[in-house]
């Protein structure tokens, strides 16, 4: 893969699986266990409860100034009369699960590439780059008609079958609409049920539905204990209208003529979508989630570089 193509944009309405594969070059470039401050001011006044990787409980010892209260073993404690705490060990790798969506909404660019093969690039490098610096790498990729998941495993062939259930979602792009389509909340449902404490979680989404009530119920519960990082995709026509004229747009199934002669309209339009913006900020900021912003005419490599660039001159032991 050459220099030029690491720092483009990306181009096409569909990502090929080769390309995600190759992205495991330029991944070593990021270092997603040195999070730079630029990311700590994105998560907001508010951190999520739970920072780090996981701990696994190692043994119950008599209880010593200092220790942290909430660590108390009250049975041990109530049973011997004397105050015991648990003593916990940090494990060794932790567990990243990265998401992607692959819905609908997410077939659609004007520029470069659509939010889906934007998503499906950003999922790749985060993959590459958890796997190589030793860490277990799983995840879920989701449309409207299903969800796909990969158990988390220290294995290139858990990354490889993630990008390739990614690749099949993908090419199915436009999925057949239905009544009872998947949403975001049914994503976060089966998140909590394959994450576990310590893990870090990488949402890669345009965000639609997002802020409704029950799915910020289940990203409350899933901050408790894990670390959350949101990569918001979006495309320049939905930040702006196109000046004045008149403009044919599909979704992939039907056809649509749009009018943006009425400046009060591309006024109208512009700040909506900045107000979505701000509520998700907000919302996720109260959760300590950082929203990174990427757009389909950013190359994800450089949006990533700036929050995980690898400090180091190489891989360790590899």
């Amino acid at each position: 893969m050459s220099e030029a193509l690491k720092t483009a944009p990306v181009a096409g309405a569909y990502c090929a699986l080769q390309e995600l594969i190759e992205l495991r070059y330029p991944a070593r470039k990021l270092n997603l266990n040195q999070r730079k401050r630029a990311l700590s001011l994105l998560s907001g006044p508010n951190k999520t409860n739970f920072r780090g990787r996981g701990i696994d409980f190692e043994e119950v010892r008599n209880y010593q100034p200092g220790d942290d209260i909430r660590t108390i073993d009250w049975r041990v404690t109530a049973r011997t009369g004397t105050a015991h705490t648990k003593m916990f060990r940090e494990e060794r790798e932790r567990q990243v699960l990265v998401t992607t969506d692959q819905r609908n909404a997410m077939f659609f660019g004007s520029r470069h590439c659509c939010k889906s093969v934007l998503a499906a690039h950003f999922a790749a490098l985060l993959s590459w780059s958890a796997l190589q610096r030793g860490d277990r790498v799983g995840g879920l990729v989701f449309s409207e008609p299903e969800h796909r998941e990969v158990r988390p495993k220290r294995s290139r062939r858990a990354v490889l079958a993630l990008l390739n259930h990614l690749s099949e979602l993908n090419q199915a792009l436009p999925a057949t609409p239905t009544e009872a389509g998947l949403g975001f909340t049914d994503m976060l449902v089966d998140l909590r049920r394959i994450a576990r404490p310590g893990s870090a979680i990488f949402i890669i989404s345009d965000f639609d539905g997002a802020l409704d009530e029950s799915a910020l119920e289940h990203l409350y519960q899933l901050t408790r204990h894990m670390e959350i990082t949101a990569l918001h995709c979006s495309d320049p026509l939905e930040k702006a209208l196109p000046g004045a004229g008149r403009y044919t747009v599909t979704d992939g199934i039907d056809l649509t003529d749009m009018h943006t002669g009425d400046k009060r309209l591309r006024q109208l339009f512009s700040e909506r979508f900045e107000a979505r913006q701000r509520a998700l900020r907000a919302e996720y900021g109260k959760l300590g989630i950082p929203v990174i912003e990427a757009s389909t005419d950013d190359a994800p490599l450089n949006v990533l570089q700036a929050y995980y660039a690898d400090g180091s001159r190489g891989l360790k032991g590899r």
